[in-house]
């Protein structure tokens, strides 16, 4: 995927330039920070923006409340997928993973932990890594993307200890489901596809694209989000945003959201993000109804 990295601009020249980017950016990933107040998001300029979600849900919210708390320089390439542990933000961009600490995020000057590569075919493939998924009860982190496989790595050690085969084309998104327990991830090949962890194998495919309710083909049959909570999955991509039941593998809503869809995340039971081409993330306090947008 093309890079987009930002460049030196003269100082008067800096407001046209700002505007530039926000009219050509892309939101490839957030996370929520571990006490639910804060929401990280990383843009294709390889910038985290820290915005405070308990200032922009207040009932006082004003505009200011919507934009950044703080931005960052994260990586050289976009910002693909972020993930979040008890203390951590972890991003990922082109091949490595870096590790931050939420405490030192709002502050300026703010320092990466580690890094860490999967182990590659060989040593020139520098595959993007499109997702990070936390395994809580492994402590361990799932990373997928370019390379069309989704990796393990132990947290404690640093290790890679399996890799799980299938998908026929890239991989842009996983999910959990912590009660199963089950890996969901969707990808290029326009497949969602389940895993059990126990086993490390293929338990169920849902082809989304195949779904009249949700399929476009002019956007094609990619699968750029997913989250799931619980019995239930929200998915898009080339196929519009549509919130699935996964026992009857049965869409039951689709958003009215016209541009594809990068990332979508549950938050707290009631509130729904999705973030795509533009510098916006929009929310949705319940599951039909947009009710602002935070902006870089």
């Amino acid at each position: 995927m093309e890079r987009a990295v930002p460049l030196a601009v003269p100082l008067g020249q800096t407001e046209v330039f700002q505007a530039l980017q926000r009219l050509h950016m892309t939101i490839f990933s957030q996370s929520v920070s571990p006490c639910g107040k804060f929401l990280a998001a990383g843009n294709n300029y390889g910038q985290i923006a820290i915005f405070s979600l308990s200032a922009a849900l207040s009932s006082e919210a004003k505009e200011e409340s919507k934009k950044p708390v703080v931005t960052f320089q994260a990586h050289d390439g976009p910002v693909y997928s972020m993930v979040s542990t008890d203390r951590h933000l972890l991003s990922a961009g082109d091949g490595e993973v870096k590790a931050w600490l939420w405490a030192e995020m709002l502050k300026k000057g703010c320092k990466e932990l580690w890094r860490r590569q999967p182990p590659y075919r060989t040593s020139l493939e520098v595959p993007e890594i499109n997702a990070l998924l936390l395994v809580p009860k492994e402590n361990s982190l799932i990373l997928a993307g370019g390379d069309c496989q989704l990796h393990t790595m132990d947290l404690e050690t640093g290790t890679f200890t399996r890799v799980l085969r299938g998908h026929t084309d890239y991989i842009h998104c996983l999910a959990l489901r912590e009660r199963s327990p089950e890996v969901l991830s969707g990808g290029e090949d326009g497949a969602v596809r389940l895993w059990d962890l126990r086993t490390a194998k293929e338990v169920q495919t849902i082809e989304v694209y195949k779904h009249e309710e949700c399929s476009r083909p002019h956007n094609g049959r990619w699968i750029g989000c997913l989250a799931t909570d619980s019995d239930w999955m929200v998915c898009g991509g080339g196929p519009a945003l549509t919130l699935w039941h996964l026992r009857s593998s049965t869409p039951t809503t689709v958003f009215p959201i016209r541009a594809p869809q990068k990332h979508v995340t549950f938050y707290q039971d009631l509130v729904l993000t999705a973030a795509g081409n533009s510098c916006r993330v929009d929310v949705f306090t319940n599951l039909g109804y947009r009710a602002f947008s935070l902006s870089f």
